[in-house]
């Protein structure tokens, strides 16, 4: 067996390279058989197969279209009891065949499975996807009261992507909830507020009260993510509440 993994290595230092070099013809070659020789042992040692089929995936579907010829083992992969795997089939499935009429059951499929970052890969998808993928929207709908608010998050910001306007009140409801709830939301719950322009406006007092307090909980809690947070939200201060006609600029960093 160690064989298969020493093979699966070597193709995916040479994918990893490969894509470095822009040589996205050799790299294609080199994920078809990084997945062709993981696939038959991804019942045993699970984490190294799991994270190395990941890899060949995700790089798949960096190619797009031009990875048409993996599209029959990207398809046998969507249906992986692995939740790792399973994601990252079904996105390589779309962004290779870019077939939303295929893709859609199994982005469905996602929204209802008991994983919540398989829940959260799905919202990110369709939100990617856009308004094409509004038979989601009841779906994602239920999903803003799910226990657990990362999936709310995930899901509120596709319902904005999928339903733009007619969405607004439960999205912001959604968001401002969960970021009160769980500060370490606040970098991605200010991400889409900034993608909402001007109807987030009901979200300044809360973007005020970030500001003002001496420590955010954003992202990890670190240094970096934190100036990055205060940043993001004076940004969005500016833009939804400007100083009047000569008042000093708001300082954004």
């Amino acid at each position: 067996m160690r064989a298969f993994y020493d093979e699966a290595e070597l193709h995916s230092l040479a994918l990893s390279a490969c894509l470095s070099l822009g040589d996205y013809s050799t790299a294609e070659f080199h994920a078809h058989r990084c997945l062709a020789a993981l696939r038959p042992h991804m019942v045993r040692s699970r984490v190294i197969t799991t994270t190395r089929l990941a890899h060949a995936q995700l790089a798949l579907r960096a190619f797009g279209p031009a990875a048409a010829g993996a599209q029959e083992l990207i398809r046998s992969l969507t249906t992986a009891t692995d939740a790792h795997i399973r994601p990252a089939a079904v996105a390589a499935l779309w962004t290779v065949g870019g077939d939303l009429t295929e893709a859609m059951p199994h982005l469905l499929g996602l929204l209802d499975d008991d994983i919540t970052f398989a829940i959260s890969d799905a919202a990110d998808l369709l939100a990617e996807i856009g308004p094409p993928a509004s038979v989601s929207l009841p779906r994602l709908r239920d999903l803003l009261t799910h226990d657990y608010e990362w999936v709310r998050v995930h899901c509120a910001a596709a319902l904005w992507e999928i339903g733009g306007e007619a969405e607004v009140p439960a999205v912001l409801e959604t968001l401002l909830q969960a970021m009160a709830q769980n500060p370490a939301t606040a970098n991605q719950v200010v991400a889409c507020l900034n993608r909402m322009g001007p109807l987030a406006a009901p979200a300044l007092p809360l973007l005020r009260e970030q500001l003002a307090l001496p420590r955010r909980g954003g992202r990890l809690a670190s240094i970096d993510h934190d100036e990055e947070l205060q940043g993001a939200c004076r940004t969005l201060i500016a833009r939804l509440d400007p100083p009047p006609p000569g008042a000093p600029a708001a300082r954004t960093a």
